[in-house]
């Protein structure tokens, strides 16, 4: 496993930017400092910024004390890049003990200047006045300056985006969120926000997070009872003669002839009488537990009235405004309840999910490829200095393989293609068996990859039973009109279909999964009022950052990881 360090970045790394011009000294738009990044991301690495005054904001990556006590280095890092700014600070200007320690925040005023001769540095920044300090206990701080695995730096989630790791992730997971966004917008498509909570299963595969007010209602009403507990029914009784007393109390008023004031007193106590009788008999109702009916739980008393879930999908809904808009998109996260701990797998994830009307298979196959390369294209433009310090750190041929999908045409074979050639294999043997039917390993995918093609892959014309009922039966009957995109590294990167628009054949393919209408009738209004042909694909947000960086885990590429047994924050 690799691991990250507190210690500072090499600096020359962040000087191999090939940039083709110099950019202005950027100042942050919305708080008084100068971006670290604007300072050493220059082809000179800042060198011909000597005697500009600036002032900056960061955090300590390293620290120690020179001079005896005269003065301090720090290596000063604010998110902007994975490269530190040297800072020098005087004993005269501020108390040094405050500044050292690892993690220490520091917002400072000051002059950049030449350091020495024959230093790594081409630029450093001497203080001049601290502004504020943000001081930590080096006795208890949770990340020490040696090497830290990632496996470590999962405990303390909240604090590991202070790595080096952690922070170019993050900064690579926002490039190509941007690049998400800009690909589409360019391209015509909307962006549609679909639901978290759903009622609907769009794989069919049952491993959803159920949403429910039930469990903490119940808890809720046996609490009060436990406090309270329900009137017995000699209480009831009690209440009730209370009520005939009363009320014969008033008839005999009214017969006497009584005051009208007597009257409306005796009234009033009558109805206080009614009111306590009617407050009992509603807590004489109430019972602890989930309410059931019929032997099962009375869904009808949850919030939304009928069952609902977390969606392993946006794809469903965002269909329903393809089928009017034409050419949409959705990102957003998603929920499996799989209890799995493989290196794969999230129980909340994000997918970018597009959905085009009057495309067939070929078009999402198209457009599939065309995403993909650009989300390349754009870190290699973007986030190169991130980037090498992943190929240093974790992956040395990530840029290369960045490079060859951001400029390679991607082989297509379909299923029954694949498969012969996996049959064929002699210099391998796979774990699980290959036969036509089966649902490609990561392992058959890698290799195809890998090892066959050398580049990326899109397989097609999947067998219908293990694909979704959503997708288009082929003439065959056999097969659907799906196709997956594999990449080297992470095998599928994106699953993909032509949707099923005939209404009488997706019908039947929801009734064979062994689901039920009631749930999709809407779904199946957009295939009875003006049908369309669209296609679609998905992309796991997370693999795509996997296949990008070259981490391992899909754990320690997402902010805040949940999965079985984990959901910290």
């Amino acid at each position: 496993m690799a691991e990250d360090s507190m210690l500072p970045v090499d600096q020359p790394a962040a000087t191999t930017l090939t940039i083709t011009s110099t950019p202005p000294l950027q100042k942050a738009e919305f708080s008084n400092r100068t971006l670290i990044k604007t300072i050493l991301s220059r082809p000179d690495g800042g060198a011909a910024l000597a005697g500009q005054k600036v002032t900056i904001g960061g955090w300590v990556k390293t620290g120690r004390e020179q001079g005896k006590g005269s003065f301090a280095f720090l290596e000063v890092n604010d998110g902007s890049c994975p490269a530190n700014l040297q800072v020098i600070v005087d004993s005269s200007v501020y108390q040094l003990s405050q500044l050292v320690a690892t993690g220490t925040c520091v917002w400072l005023e000051g002059e950049l200047k030449s350091p020495p001769e024959g230093t790594k540095q081409k630029i450093e920044f001497r203080v001049q006045k601290v502004l504020d300090v943000g001081p930590v206990d080096p006795a208890k701080y949770p990340l020490p300056k040696t090497r830290l695995t990632l496996e470590f730096l999962r405990d303390v989630v909240h604090l590991r985006p202070r790595t080096n790791t952690i922070s170019a992730v993050a900064r690579i997971r926002n490039a190509l969120a941007y690049a998400t966004h800009t690909f589409f917008q360019q391209h015509g498509f909307l962006y549609i926000h679909t639901p978290i909570i759903t009622t609907s299963d769009c794989e069919g595969a049952g491993e959803m997070f159920q949403v429910t007010t039930l469990i903490s209602e119940a808890e809720k009403s046996e609490k009060e009872l436990i406090k309270n507990p329900p009137p017995s029914e000699a209480d009831i009784e009690a209440a009730k003669k209370v009520v005939e007393e009363k009320g014969k109390a008033v008839a005999d008023l009214k017969a006497a002839k009584a005051s009208k004031e007597e009257i409306s007193a005796s009234v009033a106590e009558l109805t206080k009488a009614k009111e306590n009788l009617s407050k009992l008999e509603e807590r004489s109702k109430l019972k602890p537990g989930i309410p059931k009916k019929d032997g099962k739980i009375d869904y009808s008393q949850d919030f939304f009235a009928r069952q609902a879930f977390l969606t392993v999908s946006g794809q469903l809904q965002v269909e329903s405004f393809a089928c009017c808009l034409s050419s949409v998109y959705t990102f957003g996260p998603t929920f499996r309840a799989e209890h799995s701990h493989t290196s794969r797998h999230l129980a909340e994830f994000w997918m970018v999910e597009p959905e085009i009307a009057f495309a067939d298979l070929q078009d999402d196959m198209n457009c599939s490829e065309k995403y993909v390369q650009f989300l390349c294209k754009w870190l290699l433009d973007n986030c190169l200095d991130d980037l090498q310090f992943m190929a240093k750190t974790f992956d040395k041929g990530c840029i290369d393989r960045l490079t060859m999908v951001s400029s390679t045409p991607f082989e297509r074979v379909s299923y029954t293609e694949a498969v012969e050639i996996l049959e064929n294999v002699k210099d391998k043997k796979f774990e699980n068996k290959v036969e036509w039917g089966i649902d490609l390993a990561s392992e058959h995918e890698r290799y195809l990859t890998e090892v066959v093609f050398q580049k990326p892959v899109i397989v097609y014309n999947y067998p219908k039973g293990i694909k979704a009922f959503y997708m288009r039966l082929n003439d065959d009957t056999k097969t659907v009109a799906a196709m997956d995109v594999l990449v080297p590294k992470v095998g599928e990167l994106i699953g993909g279909s032509q949707r099923e628009e005939r209404l009488e054949v997706i019908q039947q393919r929801i009734l064979d999964m062994g689901l039920p209408l009631e749930p999709y009738e809407w779904y199946l209004d957009l295939r009875r009022y003006g049908t369309v042909k669209h296609s679609g694909f998905g992309l796991g947000f997370e693999r795509m950052i996997l296949f990008a960086t070259g981490i391992d885990n899909i754990r320690d590429v997402i902010p805040f990881p949940r999965y079985p047994g984990r959901a910290d924050l």
